[in-house]
């Protein structure tokens, strides 16, 4: 039992940083974001897409749903099949609202983005660069956000819950 109690432990604790970093990203830098003007915009945004690339991001954010669904295979082998169906959902929730939509949605535009020729760029194609790709890049991020703060509630939930 030890061991499935460190796991969900971990994985409430990975998934919570995972949550509060696209939160925060969404109440913070979004905002932020909107105020400087499009060229600035798509050069921080450049930066920021080539800085993220690292392991102490990509490592926990990868490895999440595997670290979740590893929590929910110890809760069902101890004979916990109520928290290890909330291990096994935020996995899954994880899985396919974050990585998925990170994946499928905004690394490709993140590449277009990081394409674009802004040195030799026009104002105008500067700014209609800037739309398409802000107006999609956060209607995506919202939707990974509330998926990894909805994983994040499922292992909360199966972390406070009573044992089966």
């Amino acid at each position: 039992m030890r061991m499935s109690n460190n796991r969900m432990r971990a994985g409430t604790m990975s998934s919570g940083l995972m949550a509060g970093l696209l939160y925060g990203w969404t109440v913070s830098v979004i905002p932020g974001l909107r105020r400087i003007p499009d060229a600035t915009y798509i050069a921080t945004m450049q930066d920021i897409n080539r800085a993220i690339i690292n392991p102490a991001f990509i490592v926990p954010f990868m490895g999440l749903p595997v670290q979740l669904a590893a929590g929910a295979l110890a809760r069902f082998r101890d004979g916990d099949p109520r928290r290890g169906w909330l291990m096994a959902g935020a996995a899954a929730t994880y899985a396919a609202g974050v990585l998925g939509v990170t994946l499928g949605r905004n690394v490709p535009l993140n590449n277009a983005l990081e394409a674009f020729a802004l040195n030799s760029a026009s104002n105008t194609a500067i700014a209609a660069r800037r739309h398409s790709y802000e107006s999609a890049w956060n209607r995506w991020h919202y939707l990974r956000t509330a998926a990894s703060v909805a994983a994040f509630a499922l292992v909360a939930t199966a972390e406070t819950s009573e044992a089966d």
